[in-house]
């Protein structure tokens, strides 16, 4: 499977408040925010920054209290519009220990723990059956994302047949929500870019 994802900062006053609105009359309804943290790790023997790839373990904590684990491999991306990616995402059993074992046996396979990205996020389901975008049913995320501010995302999953109908569906949804200018970049990069600029000083 694919992941086709746009996202974008969200726009600060009452053009926020316009995408969110647009959001609402399509049914999304966000849900309770969680706690992710993203831990990044690079391969042993290629630079992932250099070959556009991704490798993760995802620790999601909800109200309850208790973490649950996923562990993400993104490939590169596929296009130059969207962050279209193959994505593979075993889950892991609850708990915190499930984590801490997967991540262990990553570092003694040589894997190297890079960054940590940490956010609070709401998610919200559309589905949309008339609509110039088609019949497409889409995951909307709105995400607080510590050292960068609130971003929301839109994601539609996408077998590769369907891979170009998905894409243009995705660009004319944005499109109705008033959203422009997508930002290409993972959370990673930009806080690694952030980092970069700060410490040449600009």
């Amino acid at each position: 499977m694919y992941e086709v994802e746009l996202k974008f900062p969200l726009p600060p006053g009452d053009a926020a408040d316009a995408v969110l609105a647009a959001l609402a009359d399509r049914g999304a309804k966000f849900g309770e925010p969680v706690t992710q943290s993203d831990i990044y790790f690079n391969h042993p023997v290629r630079d992932f920054a250099e070959t556009d790839e991704a490798l993760r373990v995802r620790v999601v904590t909800g109200s309850d209290g208790v973490p649950h684990g996923r562990m993400t491999y993104k490939g590169p991306k596929v296009d130059a519009t969207t962050k279209t990616r193959e994505e593979f995402e075993p889950k892991l059993a609850a708990g915190a220990k499930e984590v801490d074992v997967l991540t262990e046996a990553l570092k003694r396979l040589g894997f190297r723990e890079v960054f940590t990205v940490t956010k609070s996020r709401r998610t919200a389901h559309v589905a949309q059956a008339d609509s110039p975008s088609g019949a497409f049913r889409y995951e909307v995320t709105r995400d607080l994302v510590e050292g960068l501010g609130e971003y929301l995302e839109i994601e539609a999953s996408a077998e590769e047949k369907t891979l170009d109908a998905t894409r243009d569906a995705l660009l004319a949804f944005a499109a109705e929500l008033g959203l422009k200018k997508s930002e290409r970049r993972s959370y990673l990069g930009l806080l690694l870019d952030g980092a970069a600029g700060a410490t040449d000083g600009g």
